[in-house]
């Protein structure tokens, strides 16, 4: 080969290599980008991601994660101007508020015909998608109580006892999903008066309550607290990885929220947007549900997460999500005039 030949093939190979970054580049360029409001862990962000856009080349999805309580009072700030395509892993009672405000576009994907019930908006089309089911449960450091010579709790009024005072964590209803549904639990429960009361007492025992639902499992977990009152499937997990806890599921009920999905009204790449929701309600999506939580949305789909109550899908109250979301406000401000002293610094 002359060195003129060689030049040659050298400039065509080149040429070919630049169009391949340049149409890779086209592809790139090519995708939308859809912005989604979450308030899942964090660790679930990526295999989510992950899973969407391998069904979904053309689309990148952009997070936006906080707890749910941030996220709804962000959400709400912005519904003049929403900034979010998609609502995706939010509390459902948050997610009811949305679309009282007429914040979510009516949009039934479909695979939503093969879900549970309990887990649809109720509306035609529907408004939201439920996902998965996240509950309130006690986690009992049973180590610290046998320090301390504690009793293991039974009930919810047990939580009262003079002998947990100052040892007892739980998330702040307004910050986190997990803090408000156990609340709103109670007021239900016991109806609203005697809930208060509860209240009240239970915050002679409180040491701190927290911006996140999952961190009174862990704190008890580490034997920081004796009792933290928090979200399920962190209790379950910080029991398999050995710590000395048990799950205690009242015997007066618990309360329960769901994750849910929704479109943005307004979304400026709506078609993208759909396609998230279409996908957020397929039993592969809801077998990517079961690997962290315990109940999801299709009855197909039955995870079993070990160490997690077995009588906690039964103990589930009844609970009124609507009621939920157009009573948050009044219920929150009375919270806090009542509680809001021992409240965590929020970072």
């Amino acid at each position: 080969m002359t060195l003129r030949t060689a030049w040659k093939a050298l400039a065509v190979l080149g040429a070919a290599a630049l169009g391949a970054v340049a149409s890779g580049g086209d592809a790139l360029a090519q995708k939308t980008r859809v912005t989604v409001y979450t308030a899942m862990e964090n660790d679930q962000l990526g295999p989510y991601k992950q899973a969407f856009e391998a069904d979904n080349p053309t689309i990148e999805i952009v997070w936006v994660r906080d707890s749910t309580g941030v996220v709804t009072a962000r959400f709400l700030a912005e519904k003049d101007n929403p900034r979010a395509d998609v609502v995706w892993g939010l509390a459902a009672s948050s997610m009811a508020l949305f679309d009282a405000q007429g914040l979510l576009e009516p949009y039934t994907p479909p695979a939503a015909k093969d879900l549970k019930p309990i887990f649809r908006s109720g509306k035609n089309p529907d408004s939201w998608i439920g996902m998965d089911a996240f509950l309130a449960v006690v986690c009992f450091n049973t180590a610290e109580a046998a320090k301390a010579n504690a009793p293991k709790p039974a009930t919810w009024n047990d939580l009262t006892n003079a002998a947990y005072k100052g040892k007892v964590v739980m998330p702040h209803p307004a910050s986190s999903g997990t803090g408000y549904l156990t609340i709103a639990a109670w007021l239900q429960l016991m109806g609203e008066e005697k809930g208060w009361q509860f209240m009240d007492k239970l915050h002679d025992n409180i040491a701190v309550y927290t911006h996140s639902g999952s961190a009174p499992c862990v704190q008890a977990a580490r034997g920081e607290r004796l009792i933290g009152i928090g979200f399920d499937m962190r209790g379950a997990s910080e029991k398999t990885k050995g710590a000395p806890i048990d799950l205690v599921v009242p015997k007066e009920g618990i309360g329960w929220e769901m994750e849910a999905t929704g479109v943005v009204k307004g979304s400026k790449v709506m078609d993208a947007a759909k396609k998230v929701a279409d996908w957020s309600a397929t039993k592969k999506a809801n077998e990517l549900y079961g690997k962290y939580y315990a109940i999801v949305a299709h009855p197909e789909v039955k995870a079993a997460p070990p160490n997690y109550p077995v009588e906690g899908e039964a103990a589930m109250v009844k609970n009124d999500l609507n009621w939920m979301a157009t009573n948050r406000e009044r219920i929150l401000a009375e919270w806090s005039k009542r509680y809001e002293g021992k409240a965590a610094p929020k970072n």
